[in-house]
């Protein structure tokens, strides 16, 4: 039996080597992580990427694994790798539809009792409502939208575009994951997430 374990150990581990590796394959020269047409970077700091897969498209949604270290906002920058083109059905073109997924990691030592989202096409201007950047505006309901850690969210879009996530909590060293669709319709090539995680006030 002890032979049949190490066997097994070693085969899991040479598994997690090769994903490793795969992962690692999508970084690109400046530390930023590809995925589809789009890359994504933690480059002005607070948080760390750990992984990213998937192409952003509805049935392979870009899914970015992160720890985020502290209690404030973090800023994710997306670039755009490819001809932008609203609409396009081309795989290679960026159509302005962005499905993602994001698995994030409580590193902060304290527990986040709601988790805030908000747009921005210029880094440190809200986005507003006719830039064409939103959280899917046009969406008549919540089927893009969810968090396993909190049961509600609100979406606003005037003056900014934001979404929140409450009643609920990610402790310290635990996970929560989010998924919404992020749409684009007058594209620039590089837009930013600006990802608040709210602690208890009292």
């Amino acid at each position: 039996m002890r032979g049949a374990n190490g066997l097994g150990f070693l085969l899991l581990a040479q598994l997690v080597l090769c994903s490793e590796a795969r992962t690692q394959e999508l970084r690109t020269d400046d530390g930023a992580w590809r995925a589809g047409v789009y890359s994504f970077s933690d480059e002005t700091g607070g948080f760390r990427i750990l992984g990213v897969s998937g192409t952003g498209k509805r049935d392979d949604p870009v899914v970015i694994s992160q720890a985020i270290a502290g209690a404030g906002p973090v800023t994710l920058v997306i670039r755009i790798h490819a001809p932008i083109r609203p609409f396009s059905s081309i795989g290679d073109d960026a159509n302005g539809f962005l499905h993602l997924r994001l698995v994030t990691r409580n590193d902060s030592g304290l527990p986040w009792v709601e988790f805030e989202f908000e747009l921005q096409e210029k880094r440190g201007t809200p986005s507003v409502y006719g830039d064409g950047l939103s959280f899917d505006q046009r969406r008549q309901d919540s089927e893009t939208v969810f968090a396993d850690a909190y049961a509600r969210f609100r979406d606003s879009f005037e003056p900014f575009d934001r979404l929140r996530f409450y009643e609920g909590v990610i402790d310290p060293e635990r996970t929560g994951r989010f998924g919404f669709l992020i749409t684009d319709f007058t594209p620039v090539v590089e837009f930013y997430l600006v990802q608040d995680p709210r602690v208890p006030t009292g």
